[in-house]
């Protein structure tokens, strides 16, 4: 409490989303993606949103990114409404999309013509950085097809952190690497959110992966996407997925999902 009584000031939530509903027309008929979903996400927070396919995860992501827009509802970024992509909400997908004419270094420095006013050689200098901030200092002049999938997940890391955007969306990009690969980036992303303290929202179907990686946990249902629930994962850092904690953590989660499953969720 502040001198004189008063209760300290709360700082303002980084992305506020509020009663934002989305739909589609498809060959099939409209799809509800999104209905009524409201969510404040605060400054450096790392927020995994959990749920089986076709829950509208993605869809929310695509709108903070300013890819779509709500049917209703607003969604705003330090107190601004949304209306389009901006470098300070950068996206990273499941699929690398690194562009194949390019070498690694290109791939990065390519991110940078986002941020007006810069140089050549200061493009390099920033590139060469967050490559070697993801262990990939003597891959700047490999061909992508040269690469690995975690090698590539790392170069499209590298590229979305290189214009120093305050939020990180992150769409599964670890869902079609191996195991191994997988279980490696999870201690570079925390290492990496650590240094940098960026906001990150990240898609995910995988309970521990979320565990492993969220502050909070936020379940979706789908038909029409839903919030269902929210946890908070109060666990130290660096953690490994594989810990008893995680999995403890995961099969509360779990029991929580079945739930939903039998009450007719959806979920």
């Amino acid at each position: 409490m502040k001198p004189g009584g008063e209760e300290p000031v709360a700082p303002p939530a980084k992305l506020v989303i509020t009663e934002v509903s989305k739909s589609f027309v498809t060959s099939r008929g409209p799809v509800h993606a999104l209905d009524q979903v409201s969510l404040q996400v605060a400054e450096g927070e790392f927020i995994c949103l959990l749920g089986p396919s076709g829950c509208g995860k993605s869809t929310l992501l695509n709108l903070v990114a300013g890819l779509e827009l709500p049917d209703t509802g607003t969604v705003a970024a330090d107190g601004k409404a949304i209306t389009g992509p901006g470098r300070e909400r950068m996206v990273m997908f499941q699929e690398s999309a690194l562009f194949p004419w390019l070498d690694v270094l290109g791939n990065v420095m390519f991110a940078l013509k986002l941020k007006p006013g810069l140089t050549a050689a200061e493009r390099r200098e920033i590139a060469g950085y967050y490559l070697r901030l993801v262990g990939l200092e003597k891959f700047m002049h490999a061909n992508v097809h040269e690469l690995s999938g975690g090698m590539k997940q790392r170069v499209a890391l590298a590229r979305a952190l290189a214009p120093n955007p305050r939020v990180l969306l992150m769409d599964e990009p670890f869902a079609a690497l191996d195991a191994m690969t997988r279980e490696q980036l999870y201690g570079d992303l925390q290492e990496i959110w650590q240094q940098r303290h960026v906001t990150v929202l990240f898609v995910t179907h995988n309970v521990r992966e979320a565990v492993c990686l969220g502050d909070r946990v936020v379940l979706f249902s789908p038909h029409p996407g839903r919030i269902k629930g929210e946890y908070s994962i109060r666990l130290p850092r660096p953690r490994d997925i594989n810990s008893v904690d995680v999995a403890a953590h995961a099969t509360q989660i779990t029991h929580a999902l079945k739930g939903h499953f039998e009450q007719g969720a959806g979920i």
